[in-house]
């Protein structure tokens, strides 16, 4: 089941949401602060201590997070934990503002300017000159930035040498270049270049930083090869697929999250005047579905992700990851039902067999037949896996109990692939005797200790079962703890012999990753949407399990169940009338068929109600067609489905790679804790465009609001300057830098 979104109306009013409960509303006259659609608090403008006491108690009632509160009152953290320590000291009167005394004179003088200058031109470092002129690395940066009229050199050259970029005054939010020629005459381009204009402020700025990942992701070369070109347009091909990817990244996977842009702020992103909207984003990916090449997308995709290698240089094509995904629909046509083990029901849906690397970034994705198990996909998967690999080395992959086959472990080992995945089913455990202790270092040079014992074991092939064939595959199995404090075994089969058992447990736990790729995918990037409601009808002739033949098996079982119990009762009864009463001087009892008959009538009724309840199950057919059993069934339109789905993984592999840029790339010290959110802080940071530099497209970030936040940026614009990404469809170099950065 599906929750209807919180409070679906304040952000449409402008408000800003904290959590799933709260929401601010503020303007110049004042704010207001909504509690489950209810009026909370309200203050004028001007009240500030109102206004704290509001942040103060969202916290303190549990009515938001702190991040969440901070964000949305244009504080940190600190300053809103002072007001809370405030307002528990003093009360009300403690969150009233204080009137600043005067400020004592500024040590930034003139001449001290000048003495900075002259330190720092020698050479020397920002911590070396503040001590020798005894201020603050802060004011060496504020001195660097000044500039004075003697200090100026005449010539533009000299003078764009001394300034910084930050220093040049940039438009506030100019009116975009006119596009209206291009518009007219849209009919006769293939789609309108970018073309950029200097600005200030700009409020999407920060996701430019995501082209240099998005350009890895080869999504806009494989969308050419493929697709060629849009229809004669003014937005073009180029023009589609990246709005889609940055929208994605900044929280709107869905066409109709467009609506939650200003078209020409998200314009200047992408060099345009307006950016698309919902009618025309619905429109350009309609045009690529009717070409029927969605299937090609992927694969290009698929095969572009594992033709390098990863980066700390494995090869991420070696190990792959297969799962299926179920995605739940809630309109009204009639879909067939599928069991989801995340809502543990059956549920209309549809479902996708995913395949994902090493890392757990998604590689390749299918629409799964209706009724189709894991183990079938799999094997029909298995050619197209090869292909994207491109070789015919051995691959790994990877699966939970739902792909258990031994036909199919046999089939993928004589097919090139290494099979990874839990025994399932009960089997005898492992003697103590055989475990011993096994280490892997991970890749973040971790190192982790198993005790496990490696074994052989033989498994019966289901088609063969009469001839006694089995397929020998190798056993890793562990002791692990119970809920109730006991142990058991688990056990790991592998077809790769040459695999350490320390790297074959790692590996097994590493198909986690997918799981959470699912998840965060889910919050971050809408997977679960269908983005397409169109619907065909389903293949009447196709065969399906009866149900009636399910029932009518549980009625066997309860059957033989019942007929156990009889036969007991009647053996029990049997004994008794055999065995002479207590005190009996009798050697033997003499039983009449009347006697036997009553003790052994319950055992014939269980009897024939067994046989019965056989004759009934066997008549029943194990298959019936689907226009039988379900008449009128549709299934959904997959092609715009993938088209998304292409566009969803590009965005989530350029937002993983940032988020893993940030932990290698830089110095941010909570970088493993912290590296998805703060990505996603950048790509919602304002910053200015410069376009003086021919050739260069500048990008200059405003200052994230703690220094090490901003440090770490820095060090990520930096390194993705080394990568000398062209902005696609220009011949412009991006350039990243952070404000006010000596």
């Amino acid at each position: 089941m599906t929750t209807q979104t919180a409070l679906p109306v304040l952000p449409d009013l402008g408000a800003v949401l904290m959590g799933e409960r709260a929401a601010l509303l503020e303007n110049t006259s004042g704010g207001k602060v909504f509690i489950n659609g209810q009026l909370a608090y309200v203050w004028a403008a001007g009240q500030d201590g109102l206004r704290r006491l509001a942040a103060s108690q969202l916290v303190d009632t549990g009515a938001a997070q702190v991040n969440e509160v901070a964000a949305a009152f244009g504080v940190n953290t600190e300053s809103l934990r002072r007001w809370r320590k405030s307002l528990e000291g003093t009360g009300l009167m403690g969150l009233a503002p204080v009137k600043k005394e005067p400020k004592r004179p500024s040590l930034l003088t003139e001449a001290k300017a000048a003495e900075i200058r002259a330190v720092r031109a020698g050479g020397a470092s920002l911590r070396a000159t503040a001590e020798a002129t005894g201020v603050s690395t802060d004011t060496v940066r504020r001195a660097m930035a000044m500039t004075t009229t003697a200090e100026t050199p005449t010539t533009d050259a000299a003078h764009d040498s001394l300034v910084p970029l930050e220093a040049a005054e940039q438009p506030a939010l100019p009116a975009p270049f006119s596009r209206t020629a291009e518009r007219a005459a849209a009919g006769l381009i293939e789609g309108a270049s970018p073309v950029f204009a200097p600005a200030a402020h700009v409020r999407h700025a920060g996701l430019f930083l995501a082209f240099p990942a998005l350009e890895s992701t080869g999504l806009i070369s494989c969308a050419k090869e493929v697709y060629g070109a849009l229809p004669n347009g003014f937005y073009g091909l180029e023009t589609i697929l990246i709005d889609s990817v940055l929208r994605a990244l900044a929280g709107e996977s869905r066409a109709e999250g467009a609506t939650r842009f200003d078209p020409v702020e998200l314009g200047r992103v992408l060099g345009l005047d307006r950016a698309p909207e919902v009618k025309t984003i619905r429109r350009r990916i309609s045009q690529l579905a009717e070409t029927g090449k969605a299937g090609e997308l992927i694969a290009a995709l698929a095969k572009h992700h594992l033709s390098g290698t990863g980066p700390g240089g494995d090869d991420l094509a070696a190990i792959l990851y297969v799962d299926g995904h179920v995605r739940a629909y809630q309109g009204t046509k009639k879909i067939g039902k599928i069991y989801s083990t995340r809502l543990k029901f059956p549920v209309p849906a549809t479902e996708e067999t995913w395949v994902t690397d090493a890392h757990g970034s998604p590689v390749f994705v299918v629409m799964a037949a209706p009724g189709a198990s894991l183990a079938a996909e799999l094997r029909d998967l298995l050619p197209e896996l090869r292909t994207a690999v491109g070789d015919d080395r051995r691959v790994l992959v990877g699966f939970d109990r739902g792909g258990w086959s031994p036909a199919l472990f046999k089939h993928m080992d004589a097919s090139g692939f290494d099979v990874l995945t839990w025994r399932k089913g009960v089997t005898e455990d492992i003697t103590d005797d055989l475990f011993k202790e096994v280490t892997h270092t991970d890749d973040h040079g971790q190192t982790r200790k198993w005790s496990v014992a490696d074994t052989l074991v033989d498994l019966p092939l289901a088609t063969t079962k009469t001839s006694g064939e089995v397929f020998t595959i190798r056993q890793i199995s562990r002791v692990v703890g119970t809920t109730g404090g006991g142990t058991r075994q688990i056990h790991i089969l592998t077809t790769d012999r040459t695999m350490s058992a320390g790297e074959v447990v790692y590996r097994m736990g590493n198909r986690w990753r997918q799981e959470n790729q699912f998840r965060y995918a889910r919050m971050h990037f809408d997977l679960d949407s269908h983005d397409s409601y169109t619907s065909t009808g389903d293949d009447e002739e196709r065969m399906m399990p009866n149900p009636a033949k399910a029932k009518a098996y549980q009625k066997v079982v309860a059957a033989r169940n019942a007929h156990a119990e009889a036969a007991a009762i009647a053996e029990t009864n049997l004994m008794a009338l055999k065995t002479p009463a207590e005190g009996s001087t009798e050697l033997a009892v003499t039983v009449t068929s009347a006697m036997h008959n009553q003790a052994m009538a319950p055992l014939w009724e269980a009897e024939t109600a067994l046989i019965a309840a056989e004759k009934a199950h066997k008549a029943i057919p194990a298959k019936l067609r689907l226009g039988e059993l379900n008449p009128g069934q549709q299934v959904l339109d997959t092609e715009t489905k993938l088209i998304h789905t292409g566009i969803r993984m590009a965005a989530y592999n350029t937002a993983m790679t940032i988020a893993r840029e940030i932990r290698t790339n830089t110095g941010y010290r909570r970088a493993s804790q912290e590296a998805h959110a703060l990505m996603r802080q950048i790509f919602n940071q304002t910053g200015d465009i410069d376009t003086t530099k021919p050739g260069v497209l500048t990008i200059s970030l405003d200052p994230l609001p703690t220094k090490a936040k901003t440090a770490a940026v820095t060090q990520l614009c930096e390194h993705l300057n080394s990568t000398q990404t062209r902005y696609p469809g220009t011949e412009l170099i991006l350039h990243y830098k952070i404000k006010n950065n000596a």
